[in-house]
């Protein structure tokens, strides 16, 4: 009878790795060396697989018949795929977000955005792109759509495999800056229509700073 490996260590390990693989610590493209990886964490290799099959599950790794276990690879048609997904998605969270939202939601989005304002003032990329990550999370938590949530999470942890990061890009931290402020303001206003099409519009965009630092990284090659 196969043994049934601990739930909480292959989560533990399938979260290790995320977090290795979200780093670039392990690169896309890399062969995953499962008895290495099983030495360092001081594990069977059972608990290890099924961390893997976790991390295929959510398209961070791919296994392939008789080759092993790679960082999944995420190319420019990957990102014209994926983008215009997340476009649809989060446009239809920001609607409903606009719809249930309290004054109270308002209010704490509000807060989120002005640590926005704070860190474009000053210049700081890290800082704008966790308080970013924040605001996009707040309005898919109003939207309390569990399904949409689910997809939108799996998305953008594929779209973290990619080396580029457009808030990198000349220009494009106060366009992301301008762009969230009139998502904000449509939120103050109760347009959730408006709200829609602006943060389609807005995720649109980002994939349009990426394509423009692909085309800069080809001609610098």
């Amino acid at each position: 009878m196969t043994r049934i490996a601990p739930t909480a260590l292959y989560q533990e390990v399938a979260e290790r790795l995320r977090q290795r693989i979200f780093a670039h610590e392990l690169p896309p493209g890399t062969w995953i060396d499962e008895q290495k990886l099983a030495e360092q964490y001081g594990i069977s290799r059972t608990p290890l697989r099924e961390a893997l099959k976790v991390l295929a599950s959510e398209g961070l790794v791919e296994l392939k018949p008789r080759r092993g276990c790679y960082v999944t690879e995420i190319s420019p048609q990957d990102l014209d795929d994926i983008f215009p997904l997340m476009a649809m998605l989060e446009g239809r969270c920001a609607a409903e977000a606009v719809d249930k939202a309290t004054s109270h939601d308002i209010a704490v989005l509000k807060s989120i955005h002005e640590q926005l304002e704070s860190a474009a003032r000053d210049g700081r990329i890290g800082a704008f792109f966790e308080a970013n990550q924040e605001f996009h999370k707040k309005i898919q938590e109003l939207a309390g759509n569990r399904w949409m949530l689910s997809v939108i999470q799996d998305l953008r942890k594929v779209l973290k495999l990619s080396r580029l990061h457009s808030l990198s890009l000349e220009g494009r931290l106060q366009q992301s800056l301008d762009e969230h402020r009139v998502i904000m303001a449509a939120f103050e206003g109760r347009e959730s229509a408006k709200a829609e099409k602006l943060m389609h519009d807005h995720l649109l965009s980002g994939r349009e700073a990426l394509a423009k630092m692909e085309d800069s990284n080809a001609k610098a090659a």
